[in-house]
């Protein structure tokens, strides 16, 4: 074979090879093409998968999302309409529902409005935690004695509206509002406490198609106002005439701050008489106010009235001051005593008001007898025992006034450190009506001589009622027989007649 031929054939082999190579590298380069198209296939697949779970996981979260914001929706209306700590209705809901009759019902509404009698007091001695525990109980009670058609509501602090809503017109007599201040004023139990308040109610009722939300729970309130004023825990009914009377009460309020603040008070003294040897043995301070317009204001009307607005406290230590100054005067041993009110019992500052008395008048301590009444003991509270301790520390005298009016008990004597009882006005008063006035008079006073306490009768005004008074071992007594009550320059008279040894004789 010739160079040149053999050249030719090695160069086509040469070129042979080389597309054998170029052949195997584009095999090659599409195997690994195929390799990878086939993997980021199946990271696709994957990434596909992902997403997917991703989505639904997504789709979930704001599906539960949406459902929750519907809740919070749900439980923030509630909230708007209900009252958090009793889980009753409130005001905005009492006016939902008043609208809603306006347009379907055909009948009437009868508002109930309360107001809970005593509350402050449990509040200030007890704390907010027990005040807190007493309007849920409160509520209870009011929802099991209402129908479940009634609604029961808590618009303020210890004050609650009933709803009763009926398809007659006008609406059925009910025994509902008795029934309500009945069960409210059964003891409570909230913890170790065993808490007495009451309730005052005002009554009204309107057709529902006439129905003016503000003016039914205004006419409602004003006739609890009226209950308040007539001696609360009674029930009102509204009368047009009762805004006379609030514009009136209003009045007097107004008047009485400004009494207080420019002392417009008396004090007037009524003699206390020993039954035995008929000696003098003190004064009762009794509060007067000379109204400049309407002339002297009976305490029945205004002492409430201070109470229930705390000026009974700054009216309470001028009395106190005023009292003990007039008493040291006096020739010892006579005593002075003085009324004090529940509310001066709250959030303390008696004591200190006590003392400050004695030692700026200079009155010896156990020429001092303070009268409580049965109400400052019903809350039962440790605070209250120990300012009574601290009061009989002093070297004070402690007694209970208006005995047997109120929720008598003998653990209060066992209890607390009295050193007298006063048996109320009432029962002396009917002594000669065989009611059984003289069983009770003549039980207490052998439960004073058990537990070793003096007695005293109030309200004495014939000497029959000395005489039954003097045979059934009664201590001390005042009333009308012996004097009414007289200003201080008039007490000196008093003294004279009986330091002369003028007594009281029995016919």
């Amino acid at each position: 074979m010739s160079a040149d031929r053999l050249l030719d054939v090695t160069e086509e082999q040469e070129r042979i090879r080389r597309l054998e190579r170029r052949v195997q590298r584009e095999a090659s380069a599409r195997k690994e093409a195929e390799q990878l198209l086939e993997q980021k296939s199946l990271e696709l697949f994957s990434a596909n998968r992902k997403l997917a779970g991703l989505n639904a996981t997504l789709e979930q979260r704001v599906e539960e999302r949406t459902q929750e914001l519907d809740r919070e929706r749900h439980r923030a209306q509630e909230q708007a309409l209900h009252d958090p700590l009793t889980g009753l209705a409130n005001r905005f809901m009492v006016r939902k529902r008043l609208q809603e009759a306006a347009v379907c019902l055909a009948g009437s509404v009868t508002a109930l409005y309360l107001d809970l009698d005593g509350f402050k007091t449990v509040n200030d001695t007890l704390g907010h935690p027990v005040g807190d525990e007493l309007l849920c109980a409160v509520a209870g009670r009011l929802k099991h004695n209402v129908r479940e058609s009634d609604l029961v509501s808590r618009v303020g602090g210890d004050e609650f509206v009933v709803l009763r809503f009926d398809n007659t017109q006008p609406p059925p007599a009910t025994d509902l509002p008795e029934r309500l201040v009945n069960a409210i004023r059964s003891p409570f139990v909230i913890g170790p406490h065993q808490v007495f308040i009451g309730t005052s109610i005002g009554v009204t009722s309107s057709r529902a198609l006439d129905i003016d939300a503000d003016l039914l729970l205004r006419e409602a309130d004003i006739a609890l106002y009226t209950a308040k004023a007539d001696g609360r825990g009674t029930w009102r009914d509204f009368q047009p005439e009762m805004n006379v009377q609030l514009l009136a009460r209003r009045r007097l309020e107004a008047d009485l701050r400004l009494a207080v603040a420019e002392q417009q008070f008396e004090l007037a003294y009524q003699p206390l008489l020993q039954v035995g040897n008929g000696e003098l043995t003190g004064f009762e301070a009794l509060l007067r106010w000379h109204h400049p317009e309407r002339g002297i204001i009976p305490p029945s009307e205004f002492i409430p009235l201070a109470e229930e607005t705390a000026l009974i406290k700054p009216l309470g230590a001028w009395v106190l001051e005023k009292a003990c100054r007039d008493a040291a005067t006096w020739p010892a041993p006579l005593k002075i005593a003085i009324n004090l009110s529940p509310v001066q019992f709250v959030k303390n500052g008696l004591v200190d008001q006590v003392k400050y008395a004695l030692n700026e008048s200079g009155l010896p301590a156990e020429r001092l007898e303070l009268e409580i009444t049965e109400s400052v003991l019903l809350q039962n509270s440790a605070d209250t025992l120990e300012i009574l301790k601290q009061l009989r520390d002093l070297g004070a005298c402690l007694s209970m006034d208006d005995f047997g009016t109120g929720y008598s008990s003998l653990s209060y004597l066992r209890r607390f450190p009295f050193d007298k009882i006063k048996i109320d006005q009432s029962f002396v008063r009917t002594l000669a009506d065989d009611n059984g006035s003289l069983e009770i008079i003549r039980a207490v006073v052998g439960l004073g001589r058990a537990l070793n306490m003096r007695v005293l009768a109030e309200g004495v005004e014939t000497s029959e009622q000395f005489v039954a008074l003097q045979v059934e071992g009664c201590h001390e007594v005042q009333g009308y027989l012996i004097s009414k009550p007289t200003p201080l320059g008039e007490t000196w008279a008093t003294i004279a007649k009986y330091s002369n040894g003028e007594r009281l004789q029995s016919r």
